[in-house]
């Protein structure tokens, strides 16, 4: 078993719940990677794919993904390119389309505006969580619950999570570890 953790626009590795996540998994025993992608400037799909390129051969059947705003869109394009499915993908504050901010649609473009195979990524992943709360200052929740409406999943309401980062005190997220840890074990 192993997990990637996955940031979104302007983030990195080192915010918000993704150290702790990272390191109550690795307690468990299971390896987790937080790949650094390029953010905001060079952020395009097709360069978060090439970074991506050095971790492809972790990923299996016993792969968990989390990801974190944008990082959601970026992990459902790796669910249409695998060849065989992962175990669970966890998506926070995670959307589908614009979000109707100009810089930030102008950003996401690549991500989020483009044709999905969703019944490809259904089936290259065992199951999914979609975590959203009702005051996220970037993502609707209506972003969310479309979200959750084409993977097939009843989304999970956060109340009070703004974005579910740091600034809205989400330096932990046991929420979302207690239900990794219920993926991951048999």
């Amino acid at each position: 078993m192993n997990a990637f953790v996955i940031h979104g626009s302007f983030g990195s590795p080192e915010e918000n719940w993704f150290p702790w996540l990272k390191a109550e998994l690795e307690k468990i025993g299971c390896p987790v990677f937080v790949p650094r992608f390029p953010t905001p400037e060079g952020q395009s799909l097709k360069a978060w794919l090439k970074a991506f390129e050095e971790y492809k051969a972790q990923v299996d059947e016993n792969t968990v993904f989390a990801g974190h705003s944008l990082g959601p869109a970026f992990i459902l394009s790796v669910l249409e390119r695998l060849e065989k499915p992962v175990k669970a993908c966890f998506f926070v504050a995670g959307f589908v389309g614009a979000l109707g901010n100009p810089e930030f649609d102008a950003m996401n473009k690549s991500f989020a505006e483009k044709e999905v195979d969703w019944e490809k990524i259904r089936k290259n992943c065992g199951k999914f969580f979609v975590f959203y709360s009702g005051n996220d200052p970037f993502v609707p929740k209506e972003k969310a619950q479309k979200l959750g409406q084409m993977l097939g999943t009843k989304p999970i309401l956060v109340k009070g999570a703004g974005h579910f980062n740091s600034k809205a005190g989400y330096a932990r997220f046991p929420l979302l570890l207690e239900k990794i840890k219920t993926a991951l074990l048999p």
